[in-house]
């Protein structure tokens, strides 16, 4: 009964682990963003995809 205990602690703080390793370990200062990006995207998604011409 201890061994399946320990094990289950065991694996609670690997888990835990990978959990706050993926959270903390991606960029410094976050994700890279377009200079000419507007807040709300509006601008860099018109010119990604234009409307379509007549």
């Amino acid at each position: 009964m201890g061994l399946i205990l320990l094990e289950a602690l065991g694996a609670g703080l690997v888990f835990i682990l990978i959990v706050w390793w993926t959270m903390f370990s991606g960029r410094k200062k976050g994700e890279l963003h377009d200079d000419d990006e507007t807040a709300d995207g509006s601008e860099a998604d018109e010119k990604k995809n234009p409307p379509p011409e007549a």
